[in-house]
């Protein structure tokens, strides 16, 4: 079982190699066309997922609705997702060195933002890569590479959420 990664982390792909992605920036933001009818009552959030290619060649990738999934608050609510403002990544060539980001715009209740998880199923060259998982909320910091040292200690959501899973994973815990 994968452990969850934190929003901000990266995760590469054994298969694909030099190919990595992260869910980042995830923070309270209006949507650029203006919001949905269906969102009324409910507080926006824009998250970013970026896919980064380290490798000798070229990848083939898509990253479109259907492939993300948002859940939110300690029961893993579904949170709504505005198709029609969020930008995907639809057959893009991602070269060496380069870079693409897919931002996804969604919109839930104001209190479930603390607990956000974010589920991403890449396709890469045609193959549907395994899922992953990055978990964090808005108004949770990311931390910064000089930070990154700090953020991994006995309080830090990292370390709750390594925990809450090892727990879950052994036997006669429920």
């Amino acid at each position: 079982m994968y452990e969850a990664n934190v929003v901000g982390d990266w995760q590469e792909y054994d298969e694909h190699a030099g190919l990595r992605v992260r869910v980042h920036r995830l923070e309270a933001a209006e949507p650029p066309r203006g919001r949905d009818d269906a969102a009324a009552g409910l507080t926006y959030f824009s998250v970013r997922v970026t896919v980064e290619n380290r490798g000798p060649r070229p990848y083939g990738i898509q990253l479109e609705d259907g492939q993300i999934d948002v859940r939110v608050g300690p029961d893993g609510e579904g949170a709504f997702i505005d198709w029609r403002n969020s930008q995907f990544i639809e057959g893009f060539d991602v070269y060496p060195l380069r870079r693409a980001t897919a931002v996804l715009f969604a919109a839930a209740p104001e209190a479930a933002l603390t607990h956000v998880d974010v589920q991403v199923q890449l396709r890469v060259e045609e193959e549907w890569t395994d899922r992953r998982l990055w978990a964090g909320g808005t108004g949770v910091l990311e931390a910064g590479p000089a930070a990154a040292a700090a953020g991994t200690g006995p309080g830090s959501l990292a370390h709750q959420l390594s925990t809450y899973l090892k727990d879950q994973s052994e036997p006669g815990t429920a």
